[in-house]
């Protein structure tokens, strides 16, 4: 992929952005001028204390075992909410968190589409890595594969290893999924997105990406019914959704979105196998296999 460099964990202004960018919005004057202030002291706690990088391929060695384990043991493993469990990552690194959510279960489904492509060499784009948890299981899961694991914040992510490769990308920006993954000629086997979950950038993501998914191959769309579900995802209650979209299409109903342009449109409908959407525990996944 082109664009990937040395990432430095958390720059300034990404905890600024995550963890205190809605404070100040919401701040009166006396309390912005506070939240300055000790911002950049905050900063420095938090990046003293934040998990150190951790080398797969080094951990591979020493714990064979994962590479035997079910996805779901590897979420829970790796502490991403496509398990059952996992610790909430949003809160501060100088707070230690031990709480057991409950996760999406999403686990349930990867088994059923990809358990038989484990072992295959497959090229996996991911879209919304946040810290990586995600991208460790897959790097045990797909134990063949090579990852390229994309998001707002690649400064945050917490794995290396000579099969991940980690880049900064705005998938609300269509020239930014242009240059950074459709330019570079490169396809894959598995695309997943899983990052803002705007409406816009669920629709743009698949249209424009569909081009690099390989034939045969399994694009996913996590919480796909957040635009439909939550209002800060859908701000002005746009429609269609992509959700609506796909039940459209899977209907034989013609479809129209500002977001789509005409040739993308008909490409995606003639390159089309399947379109097989589920219930996690909380939010809906589409499973979309191409011809």
């Amino acid at each position: 992929m082109c664009c990937i460099k040395k990432i430095t964990i958390m720059k300034y202004n990404t905890f600024k952005q995550i963890y205190y960018a809605h404070r100040i919005r919401k701040a009166n004057l006396l309390r912005k001028v506070y939240i300055y202030l000790t911002l950049p002291i905050n900063f420095i706690l938090n990046k003293i204390s934040y998990p150190k990088i951790q080398n797969l391929d080094l951990l591979a060695e020493k714990k064979q075992f994962l590479f035997k384990k079910d996805f779901n043991y590897l979420c829970n493993f790796f502490n991403t909410d496509k398990g059952e469990f996992f610790v909430s990552q949003y809160g501060r690194s100088i707070f230690k968190n031990k709480k057991l959510n409950s996760g999406h279960n999403y686990h349930i489904f990867y088994e059923k589409f990809f358990y038989k492509k484990k072992n295959d060499k497959l090229n996996i784009l991911e879209l919304g890595s946040f810290k990586g948890g995600a991208t460790a299981s897959f790097y045990f899961y797909f134990k063949n594969s090579e990852i390229y694991s994309g998001d707002l914040f690649p400064d945050l992510f917490l794995y290396k290893s000579k099969r991940i490769k980690n880049f900064f990308i705005n998938t609300s920006e269509e020239n930014e999924i242009i240059q950074k993954i459709i330019n570079v000629n490169k396809k894959f086997d598995i695309i997943i997105e899983d990052a803002g979950h705007y409406l816009k950038d669920q629709i743009i993501s698949l249209f424009l990406l569909f081009r690099v998914l390989n034939r045969n191959g399994f694009y996913v769309i996590e919480e796909l019914d957040f635009p439909d579900t939550r209002k800060d995802m859908n701000i002005n209650n746009e429609k269609p959704t992509l959700r609506k979209i796909l039940l459209n299409i899977k209907n034989n109903k013609d479809f129209h979105s500002e977001y789509i342009l005409d040739a993308d449109k008909k490409y995606f409908l003639d390159n089309l196998k399947n379109i097989q959407i589920f219930k996690g525990k909380f939010n809906e996944i589409a499973f979309i296999e191409k011809k």
